[in-house]
């Protein structure tokens, strides 16, 4: 017998949704789901009247659902917002030039402005000529600190007021729980942050629109929707530390749908003991870009790349920044150490 839409009590129900468990037609379940992104938005102030806002683009499911429902509310509840997209070309051939034409494709769609920024273009590097040089146990390192920094300088090329991402609660509760079992307490105690404020010369704030927003809800948006975006996943992160985390979400949740957003509340209420020394915001000597050290993340493993190096960003190497701000040659010792790769 045909279940009923628990909402409406008119139309028959299409799915149950992961998230609470009802049973809803499709149009209850797009209202049910964009509702839910108004609130967040509205509960958390992310955005004010007139602002220009950069939705981070990649093709993704994650990222077309954003900025189609990112469009839909920005008209339904005239949030009055200058929308448009920003991708980032980290140059990984058989992939991000796919992905980047199902974004034109959507620039088109949603008729909102795309700009492109590219890793060969600031940084004279390809992620396929890193990977030829670091190997793939450590790629992901590289690729997540400069598809960071691209998007802010993106941002800042087009003077926007913020960028809002396309993470959802998976992601969220994928990185509280990774950076539980790394024992990174700083990065533990702001990754639940729905957004973040301009901490210093060169950030933009960021923001998340998707933070509550289940995964196989986004899916079932995308389908359901019939919105065009790309499915396949980087060729270069099987061995992703991600991975792992989000294999151990996925058995917490299939026993208990409601682990993701526990593992999310878990992070937002987590407190620091007295005495706990933080790192400090500065910025980088070189670039400018924030940065709790002397030369951000950025700038070392570029200073690696260059000097044929790949190790020299990669685990805890902050003595030898010296001899990098300074230029001075590392020694025989140092450089046999840094030039190991794990392929």
């Amino acid at each position: 017998m045909p279940v009923q839409c628990s909402n409406c009590v008119q139309r028959r129900a299409v799915l149950k949704r992961p998230k609470t468990g009802h049973s809803l037609c499709k149009d209850c379940f797009f209202w049910a789901f964009e509702e839910e992104i108004h609130q967040t938005i509205v509960s958390a102030g992310l955005f004010n009247r007139r602002e220009t806002v950069a939705i981070g683009a990649s093709g993704g499911k994650d990222s077309t659902v954003l900025a189609h429902v990112m469009k839909v509310l920005n008209e339904r509840y005239d949030y009055g917002l200058n929308l448009l997209l920003l991708s980032v070309d980290e140059g990984i051939t058989g992939y991000r030039d796919d992905s980047l034409e199902t974004v034109k494709r959507n620039q088109q769609q949603y008729e909102l402005p795309l700009k492109i920024v590219s890793y060969e273009e600031l940084y004279g590097w390809t992620m396929d000529a890193i990977v030829k040089q670091v190997g793939l146990k450590n790629n992901c390192t590289f690729c997540g600190v400069f598809r960071r920094q691209a998007l802010d300088r993106g941002a800042m090329m087009l003077k926007v007021d913020k960028i809002c991402t396309g993470h959802n609660a998976d992601d969220v509760a994928e990185t509280v729980l990774m950076n539980v079992l790394r024992g990174d307490i700083a990065r533990l105690r702001r990754c639940t942050a729905i957004s973040t404020a301009s901490d210093g010369e060169g950030a933009i704030p960021r923001c998340k629109p998707l933070k509550y927003a289940y995964e196989k809800e986004i899916v079932l948006y995308a389908y359901f929707k019939k919105l065009d975006y790309f499915s396949t996943e980087c060729i270069y992160s099987p061995n992703a530390y991600r991975g792992h985390a989000r294999a151990f979400l996925k058995d917490l949740e299939s026993i208990r749908p409601s682990s993701i957003i526990d593992v999310i509340h878990s992070g937002e209420t987590l407190s620091i003991k007295e005495g706990v020394k933080m790192p400090v915001q500065g910025t980088c000597s070189r670039c400018g870009y924030i940065s709790s050290q002397a030369l951000c993340k950025s700038c070392v493993l570029l200073e690696g790349l260059n000097r044929g190096l790949p190790k020299l960003g990669i685990g805890k190497h902050h003595r030898l920044h010296g001899k990098i701000l300074a230029q001075e040659p590392l020694t025989e010792q140092e450089e046999k150490k840094l030039k190991a790769v794990d392929f």
